[in-house]
């Protein structure tokens, strides 16, 4: 049977139009309204994908269509809860499709992006361009018996923690699966074992399957994992972040005309046309907002076109109209036939309603799994019920923290309250939280947990096709080793040129250079005297560009951790076309500064005026800046924390700079071997030869030669540094793929 045999079989195939319209009791005057705009048709065209817009031709009057909340949220007139939830999902305006499956294109609803500043808007009616996605392979998600520990190892003892306690549950394609509980109750530890990002036999245990398969390398490609924390370049626009994604991360069959339109595709389906333009921002940058961020976060996984797709609370932080539109938006991507898991932390009643299935924790251990519209019924049937109006959220959330306020108490507890023995440890006449969450655990146990396994253990009818292709070892790369590299330097210069080009940085360059040239004035090089007093500014040149690209280059790998963990667990990119993209984009913009710097130093403080000798002092501050930046990345790859590579960077470049050769002229012979590994002393004797070289007898005991020695030191630094910077990453265990 074919996906879209099946899609129709399962009743997925009517249109949201039709299936409000037989669920909702239409007033006369809204029938005449939809007989007047449309000819008496029901069945509306649907802009799929939502590609480019054609505007009608000045003579041509335009067609607004618009959906009113008034229309479409009489409650009064909704028959049954099912047509209650296609009615506020259609109140949003919003609704997501993907291509897995073939539908009729007569059989499309209408549908219109959103946004955060009105709901819903006008769309102008105009050809639209459907994008044809390659069909999605769905995915049986299974999972039984699901242990975590944490082994925490002291200086004597070794703790095991126990974080997960033999979690079940299931989730098919077309179903959202919320993973609810407190703080600390295992929601994002077991959100990670599904995705397959904590695999270590040691500490996990259990079994997750997918169409009755283990995990494998294929499916990185077939899951996308939205973190609860927003990882994204502040300085990227929207539209470059989601073009990057999908040059990265498509198929390589696609063109790069077509991964760029998918990219456009997916910003409006999520309603970002307005900011598409507007960087992302950060802590210090101003951007989109944070439920626009969180809409670019889940682009970013649902561009590939996921078979499952995963999310840590991505409602965290936004109000309840935004987080309402976020949990619409993964109904509609379910319906697509996604299968789509979601931890929640506190939702309000009009999200707990809109999801199919429901897993509760309390300390790790299972409370409920099953429907959500159920959860109620089972906790009444084990005597806990709320005694006023409540949430159900709050209500089953407070059950896990073992808070019985304002709920009753089953008879089991209220007898062990009247024994009152040390044990049971009471309060105010109610059972300790530690009372309530052992009773939950045993009633779970005795009541569902046989029935529940039962089912899982029956296998789904999965073709063999399927299973072939989830089987698959083979990494998939959505692009050549060459293409990652091309695109991650563009990317690289886009996102750092704010900081490297910013107003401060070039404003405390050149305040530098006007401060010495104002010190070295036209400085007199025709006494001992002159020459001495000269040789000092180019010794300070050559630290100031060694010291200055040292403690840049520190922050770029720790700093960007965050991102290459994200991107690395779903094999966007090799580590060596990150790495070396990552280590040449700086170039350009590190070596714009230097030529601002010597054009002020130079001619201010005279020296040599020549133009050999400029260009050569120029190519030589080059090559100090990238030997300087290849210990600066060696520093924070190694040890990945900006304090710690920050100490050590100190003491490496004032050891350096003391060994260069300017303070001590005779250094000890135990210690004169660190001269040679330092960049400063090669630098400045390659200044020294390239201002000196026509003046006898030599400045400071330097042989007139042609510095081969020093440039060859110097790519020996520039090589060496950077291969153990690349060493250190792998070395770090950053997620797999090489």
């Amino acid at each position: 049977m074919d996906t879209a045999s099946t899609y129709h079989s399962l009743g997925l195939g009517r249109t949201k139009s039709e299936q409000l319209e037989s669920s909702i009791i239409r007033t006369p005057s809204q029938a005449s309204l939809s007989e007047a705009s449309d000819g008496g048709s029901t069945t509306l065209a649907r802009k799929t994908s939502l590609g480019k817009r054609v505007g009608a031709s000045p003579g041509r009057s335009r067609t607004h269509i618009r959906k009113t909340r008034s229309a479409q949220l009489n409650l009064a007139e909704v028959n049954n809860s099912a047509a209650l939830s296609r009615a506020s999902s259609g109140s949003i305006g919003f609704s997501f499709s993907f291509t897995g499956f073939t539908v009729p294109p007569e059989d499309i609803a209408d549908s219109q992006c959103f946004s955060d500043e009105d709901i819903p808007e006008d769309i102008e009616a105009g050809i639209t361009k459907k994008v044809r996605m390659e069909p999605t392979l769905p995915i049986h998600l299974k999972f039984t018996d699901v242990t975590y520990k944490v082994i925490i190892k002291k200086v004597r003892t070794t703790i095991e923690k126990d974080i997960l306690n033999g979690i079940t549950g299931s989730a098919s394609p077309g179903e959202v699966l919320a993973l609810m509980g407190p703080s600390g109750s295992g929601k994002t530890t077991l959100l990670n074992l599904l995705g397959g990002r904590l695999r270590d036999p040691l500490t996990t245990g259990g079994s997750v399957s997918y169409n009755n398969l283990p995990y494998s390398k294929s499916l990185k490609r077939r899951i996308g994992f939205v973190t609860q924390d927003d990882v994204l370049f502040p300085h990227l626009t929207v539209r470059e972040t989601l073009t990057y994604a999908a040059l990265l991360r498509l198929p390589k069959a696609l063109s790069k005309h077509e991964k760029k339109e998918r990219a456009m595709d997916v910003i409006c389906e999520l309603g970002l046309e307005r900011c598409q333009d507007t960087m992302i921002g950060g802590s210090f940058v101003r951007g989109v907002s944070g439920g626009e961020r969180k809409r670019v976060c889940i682009g970013n996984e649902i561009i590939i076109n996921p078979s499952l797709l995963l999310l840590d609370e991505p409602t965290s932080g936004l109000d309840s109209t935004t987080a309402l539109r976020i949990v619409l938006m993964l109904h509609d991507i379910a319906e697509a036939g996604k299968t789509v898991v979601t931890t929640i932390h506190q939702p309000s009643s009009r999200l707990f309603h809109k999801f199919d299935k429901l897993i509760l924790l309390g300390k790790g251990s299972l409370l409920y799994y099953g429907k959500a519209s159920e959860a109620m019924d089972y906790f009444s049937s084990i005597g806990c019920s709320p005694l006023i109006a409540m949430n159900p959220a709050e209500f089953l959330l407070d059950l896990a923290n073992g808070n019985v306020n304002d709920v009753s108490v089953p008879s089991e507890l209220e007898d062990k309250v009247e024994m009152g023995n040390l044990e049971t440890q009471t309060k105010k006449g109610k059972p300790s939280p530690a009372i309530v969450h052992e009773y939950l655990v045993e009633a779970y146990d005795t009541k569902v947990a046989d029935k529940e396994k039962k089912k899982l253990m029956v296998p789904d009818r999965i073709d063999e096709d399927l299973k072939l292709q989830l089987a698959s070892p083979k990494r998939e790369w959505g692009a050549s080793w060459w293409e990652q590299f091309s695109i991650l330097f563009r990317r690289g210069l886009k996102e750092r040129r704010h900081d490297y080009l910013s107003w401060l940085r070039i404003t405390q360059v050149i305040s530098t250079a006007i401060i010495l040239g104002l010190l070295w004035w036209q400085s007199d090089t025709s006494t001992p005297k002159g020459l001495q007093d000269q040789s000092g500014l180019l010794f300070f040149m050559a630290v100031f560009w060694g010291f200055f690209p040292v403690f840049t280059a520190i922050f770029t790998f720790p700093q960007e951790r965050a991102m290459l963990n994200k991107e690395r667990a779903v094999d966007m990119y090799k580590l060596s076309a990150y790495f070396i993209a990552r280590t040449t984009s700086d170039l350009p913009l590190d070596l714009f500064l230097p030529v601002l710097f010597l054009l002020v130093v130079y001619f201010m403080a005279g020296l040599r005026l020549s133009v050999g000798s400029f260009f050569l002092t120029m190519l030589t501050l080059f090559l100090s800046i990238v030997a300087a930046q290849g210990l600066g990345l060696a520093i924070g790859a190694t040890l990945m924390d900006v304090k710690k590579a920050t100490t050590l960077a100190s003491v490496a470049v004032m050891t350096f700079m003391l060994a260069g050769g300017f303070f001590v002229k005779k250094v000890p012979a135990f210690i004169s071997w660190i001269r040679y590994v330092s960049f400063n002393y090669h630098t400045y004797r390659l200044l020294i030869k390239v201002q000196y070289d026509h003046i006898t007898p030599a400045i400071h005991g330097m042989e007139h030669d042609n510095g081969l020695t020093e440039v060859t030191a110097m790519v020996i630094m520039v090589i060496g540094y950077r291969l153990l910077a690349y060493l250190s990453l792998r070395r770090n265990k950053l997620h797999s793929g090489a």
